[in-house]
């Protein structure tokens, strides 16, 4: 793994405990020699994570649609921001960067971005492992949901490993290095039920 995609708010969130969390987050990935990828702004959760990856000597690509560049204040001191012209492109050109995904907190659109790369590997498009750093407890109904879908049969047992989440940005990250995609069909046949 050199790079890793993280998505998360552009709002700093209720909580302080997100921006640490994004720090926290920042710093283990310059500490592991591991680049970012995120969202390209200055501000909330995604700024306090970018800010903390810079002053550890991380290299740091910021990937932004031009139509949020202005909106969202793009980070201006990046190692490098890539303006591309709609929210598809963006998606598609963080996910080509990047050998792994993890969601900080965040909204629907952080919410989006990682259900995406979790449905392109279910979907066998990617082996990269996909994350939730849980900080003060953010997603704990998010992947009590991921349960019951597993539970009610809409998703296999055997892709439940393609969804980590823990409250410590370095556990997470070791677990990502270790990680192996699950061999599944997505599909079976009216006979395999």
């Amino acid at each position: 793994m050199n790079t890793i995609c993280v998505y998360c708010g552009s709002s700093p969130g209720l909580l302080p405990d997100y921006r640490e969390s994004a720090s926290q987050l920042g710093f283990e990935l310059a500490r592991r020699g591991l680049g970012l990828v995120y969202g390209g702004a200055s501000v909330g959760v995604m700024g306090a994570l970018a800010d903390a990856v810079l002053q550890r000597g991380g290299k740091v690509t910021g990937v932004i649609p031009h139509s949020l560049a202005t909106r969202e204040v793009s980070h201006p001191e990046l190692d490098r921001l890539i303006v591309v012209g709609s929210m598809h492109e963006r998606k598609a050109k963080m996910a080509e960067l990047s050998d792994g995904f993890i969601a900080l907190p965040g909204g629907w659109g952080t919410i989006e971005e990682i259900f995406e790369m979790l449905t392109w590997a279910q979907l066998g498009f990617h082996q990269k492992p996909c994350g939730l750093l849980n900080a003060a407890s953010y997603y704990d109904h998010l992947f009590a949901f991921l349960e019951t879908a597993i539970e009610q049969k809409f998703v296999k047992e055997a892709f439940r490993p393609m969804m980590m989440m823990d409250e410590s940005a370095a556990a997470l990250l070791d677990r990502f290095s270790s990680y192996q995609a699950p061999r599944v069909k997505k599909w079976i046949s009216a006979d395999e039920t």
